[in-house]
């Protein structure tokens, strides 16, 4: 058994304890991988994951995984557009990627409905 376990970072319970690759909480019942979770105890930064729980990053190259209605656009973007070059932006609403799409120039994307490549 290791000692050394971070504590759970909703409860902050001492117990935690290891399940493959993931730490868990008996307490509270939170499930988390102790890489994913390391920036936002140390420093307080957001941790932004796409739609299937990749961690995302500055530059990524990102996927739309169902089709999205854009203003003033007929057809709008399609799932299993590339997106490239994404920045993580504090963004209105929940859109939390600044992006530019071909065809339809600059906007902001959720990350929710992409999947990092």
């Amino acid at each position: 058994m290791n000692e050394n376990l971070p504590p759970c970072p909703e409860c902050s319970s001492t117990y935690t304890y290891e399940m493959g690759a993931l730490l868990v909480c008996p307490e509270c019942g939170r499930e988390w991988s102790a890489t994913t979770e390391a920036p936002a105890a140390d420093g307080g930064e957001k941790v932004i994951k796409d739609a299937v729980g990749n961690v995302l990053a500055d530059g990524d190259t990102v996927t739309v995984v169902r089709t999205l209605k854009v203003k003033g656009s007929p057809s709008g973007i399609k799932a299993g557009t590339k997106v490239r070059n994404i920045r993580l932006v504090d963004g209105v609403d929940g859109h939390d990627i600044g992006c530019k799409v071909d065809g339809f120039g600059p906007m902001q994307l959720k990350s929710s409905v992409v999947k990092r490549v």
